[in-house]
C-alpha cells in the first residue's frame, strides 16, 4: 500500500506449506476469492494476469489438496459455464484471510520496529 507521503507500507504475506509439498499462500487465496466474485476460472486468472491454463492448474492442486474440493466448475455451452466455491472452498478460503489479520496484528509491533531500522532509500539518489 502506499501512504499519503507516496511512500510504501510493508506488507505481510503468509504461505502455508503442507508436509506434502502443497501449499497455500496469497496468490491461491486471491484466486478463490476471484473465482467467488466473478464465477468463473477464466475471469478470476485474466483479473490476475493468469492464463486460464495457469488458474486451472491451481484449482486442481487446490482441490487435490484438501479433504473436498475448493472449487467446482461447470464446462460451457447453451447455459453457459462457471465455477464457484464450494463450503470447504468458502471455509479454507475464511481460516486464510483471518489468518492473516491474526498475524498482521500480532507481528504489528515488530514491523513497526522493523521499518524503524530501515534505512531511508530517497536519501540515496
Amino acid at each position: 500500500m502506499i501512504d499519503g507521503t507516496g511512500k510504501t507500507d510493508p506488507s505481510l504475506r503468509i504461505r502455508i506449506v503442507f508436509g506434502d509439498d502443497a501449499m497455500l499462500g496469497p496468490g491461491k487465496a486471491d484466486l478463490l476469492e476471484r473465482i467467488r466474485d466473478t464465477g468463473s476460472i477464466s475471469a478470476a486468472g485474466r483479473s490476475m494476469a493468469m492464463s486460464y491454463k495457469r488458474a486451472w492448474l491451481l484449482v486442481e492442486e487446490m482441490n487435490a489438496a484438501f479433504q473436498a474440493p475448493l472449487v467446482e466448475s461447470a464446462r460451457g455451452g447453451a447455459k453457459g459455464g462457471g465455477a464457484y466455491l464450494t463450503e470447504t472452498g468458502e471455509a479454507v478460503l475464511s481460516h486464510y484471510r483471518k489468518l492473516e489479520t491474526i498475524v498482521a496484528q500480532a507481528g504489528a509491533a515488530q514491523i513497526e520496529g522493523l521499518l524503524s531500522l530501515r534505512s531511508d532509500v530517497s536519501s540515496r539518489k
